[in-house]
């Protein structure tokens, strides 16, 4: 398969450097509006085509599919492009703007017969699918709630609000883990004036009573990447920056007893072994098997979409100060 690639600022060049590694993928095209960027881009891949407007890409008829890694407001129009010109998708997250153009774009990719995936990169993690696992074992019980902190300093963003960019990986896990929520609550504030909010505390409420609470940041001293989930059977700690035991799952729980005293539950805690593959490269071979047709993308456009949602009922409960809003 050969790929293009759209943006190579932050996110490009990883999504540049995974396709390239690929032995069944060549990264045969960049495009990029800042010639210092393309500049770089040249040294790490001297035999590509390289553009300034990918408008250009995409009439290059060797080119089978597009990764794109640009703002989050230019997505729908570039994604809508790489379609119509006949492309494959692989799309950064979130996956647009609004829920009509992540419909939109659902619409084309099936009218086309063409692979739409969102790069919803945690959800490849060897420690994420291992959760999984877990969860659909039955292991930890009923969902009781999900608790997270994303949190670190920068990178600020101009066109989206740090619940976009951070809290966007977390709604993404919760999809793939047990669904969205119902309905949400959100606040937060914006410390730089004319920036979009900086800081943001989303709260999240499910159909079967379990909550999700995710504390999301550009302003911490520190990077913190740690989940709590909790079930009626078991608990699992996840620390994404641990470098070796990122898991641990604990048998330990509380319990109403029918005499009203609450009961306690102590037991073993253990950590499951995890494949250690760079997520993003197990992310790639996923998008490629998709093009041929051997695999259904995990984040297709309607997981795209679902987050989304999420994100908009977001921001409609930052505009009203918290306010509970269905979703």
């Amino acid at each position: 398969m050969d790929i293009g690639i759209i943006g190579y600022g932050y996110w490009g060049p990883n999504l540049s450097r995974n396709f390239s590694e690929s032995p069944r993928c060549s990264v045969v095209a960049i495009s990029d509006p800042k010639r210092e960027r393309l500049a770089q881009a040249k040294i790490k891949h001297p035999g590509a085509k390289f553009y300034d407007d990918y408008g250009a890409m995409l009439s290059d008829c060797s080119v089978d599919a597009v990764a794109i890694a640009t703002p989050v407001s230019s997505h729908y129009q570039i994604a809508l492009d790489c379609l119509r010109a006949g492309k494959h998708v692989f799309l950064e997250k979130p996956m647009a703007e609004t829920e009509d153009q992540c419909e939109e774009l659902i619409r084309e990719a099936a009218r086309r017969n063409l692979v739409l995936m969102v790069d919803h990169t945690f959800i490849y993690t060897g420690a994420v699918r291992k959760i999984k696992e877990v969860i659909d074992r039955g292991d930890i019980g009923d969902l009781l709630y999900y608790d997270s902190v994303r949190v670190n300093l920068g990178l600020f963003q101009h066109d989206v609000n740090v619940l976009w960019d951070l809290a966007v990986h977390d709604l993404s896990i919760m999809d793939y883990f047990f669904g969205l929520p119902v309905s949400v609550s959100a606040i937060g504030v914006s410390h730089l004036e004319g920036l979009p909010e900086d800081m943001a505390y989303l709260t999240c409420l499910f159909q079967s009573g379990a909550i999700a609470h995710i504390h999301a940041s550009w302003m911490s001293p520190v990077k913190i990447r740690k989940t709590l989930i909790g079930g009626s059977k078991q608990m699992i700690a996840y620390d994404d920056l641990e470098p070796s035991e990122k898991i641990k799952v604990y048998d330990r729980g509380v319990s109403l007893s029918s005499s009203s005293w609450i009961d306690y539950r102590s037991g073993d805690m253990w950590c499951p072994k995890l494949d250690s593959a760079e997520a993003l490269k197990s992310e790639a071979k996923h998008f490629i098997d998709c093009v041929h047709g051997v695999a259904h993308p995990l984040s297709d456009g309607e997981s795209g979409l679902r987050v989304v949602r999420v994100l908009h009922a977001a921001n409609k409960s930052l505009s009203q100060k918290g306010k509970m809003i269905s979703i």
